[in-house]
C-alpha cells in the first residue's frame, strides 16, 4: 500500500488518545476505533506511521500492529486468550532441565533458579521441576496463581504479554517481563540459554540468526509496548 496521508497527529478524547492521519481517525484491520491508553503509546505510534515512506510496511509498525491485536483479538475472544498463555505455565520452560552436559545444567540452574524464586516470592507459584522432556504436572494451585495474574491484566496488556509468553516459552519469564523484574534482554538471554548454548558447541547458520534477531527484536517492541501503556515503569 502507497502512504496516502501527509499529516500525522494525536487526539486526546477523554481518558484515550487516537492516532490521526490527515486529520482522520485511525481504526484497526478490523475497523475498530485505535482507542489508546497513553500519550506516550499513542505517540509512539504516531512516530511509526510517521516513518513510513512511499510504501506502507506494517512489519516497521510492531506497536500499531500490538494494539490492533488488542482491540480485533484480544477482546472478543479474552478468555480464550487468558487459557492460551496460562497454558504455558503447565509446561514452562524454567521447569524442563537438561540431563548432561554439567556445564549446561550449571548454566539452567544460573539462570532459572532465580526466575523460579521470584515466581514463588512475588506471586506464591510453586513450580516443579525435572529432567529431560516428560511432562511435568504442575499443582492445580500453582496454575491458579498464575491464571489469576493474568485475568487481572487489561486487554491492551494481554497482547504483548501473550507474544513475550510464546517467545520465551515461559510464563514464569513472561510475568517477570510484566513486573519489571527482568528487561526484555536479558528476557531473551535466559529463554534462549539451549539454542545459544548450542551455537556455542555447534557454530551458526543464516536461518538461526535471523531467528534470533527477529525474535529479539519481537520480544523488546512488545516490552516497549508495555512500557509506553504505563504498565512497567
Amino acid at each position: 500500500m502507497k502512504r496516502f496521508f501527509t499529516n500525522v497527529a494525536i487526539k486526546e478524547d477523554g481518558d484515550a488518545y487516537s492516532v490521526l492521519l490527515d486529520g482522520r481517525e485511525i481504526k484497526t484491520p478490523a475497523k475498530a476505533p485505535l482507542r489508546l491508553p497513553t500519550k506516550a503509546l499513542a505517540d509512539a505510534i504516531a512516530e511509526e506511521w510517521d516513518r513510513q515512506e512511499e510504501k506502507i510496511s506494517p512489519a516497521t509498525m510492531p506497536l500499531m500492529q500490538a494494539a490492533a491485536t488488542a482491540i480485533d483479538r484480544v477482546c472478543p475472544q479474552r478468555e480464550k486468550v487468558i487459557e492460551d498463555i496460562t497454558a504455558y505455565g503447565g509446561s514452562d520452560l524454567v521447569c524442563y532441565r537438561a540431563t548432561h552436559p554439567e556445564s549446561l545444567i550449571a548454566k539452567q540452574a544460573a539462570a532459572w533458579d532465580p526466575m523460579l524464586d521470584w515466581a514463588r516470592n512475588r506471586h506464591g507459584v510453586i513450580l516443579k521441576v525435572g529432567q529431560g522432556i516428560a511432562h511435568i504436572p504442575q499443582t492445580p494451585e500453582a496454575l491458579a496463581n498464575m491464571k489469576a495474574v493474568v485475568e487481572a491484566q487489561k486487554d491492551m496488556t494481554l497482547a504483548p504479554l501473550y507474544n513475550i509468553t510464546a517467545l520465551c516459552g515461559s510464563l514464569v519469564i513472561a510475568l517477570a517481563v510484566l513486573d519489571g523484574h527482568v528487561g526484555a534482554t536479558d528476557a531473551f538471554e535466559i529463554s534462549e540459554l539451549d539454542e545459544t548454548h548450542t551455537m556455542e558447541l555447534w557454530g551458526t547458520d543464516a536461518e538461526a540468526l535471523a531467528r534470533c534477531k527477529n525474535n529479539k527484536e519481537s520480544l523488546i517492541a512488545s516490552t516497549r509496548f508495555l512500557q509506553l501503556s504505563g504498565i512497567i515503569a
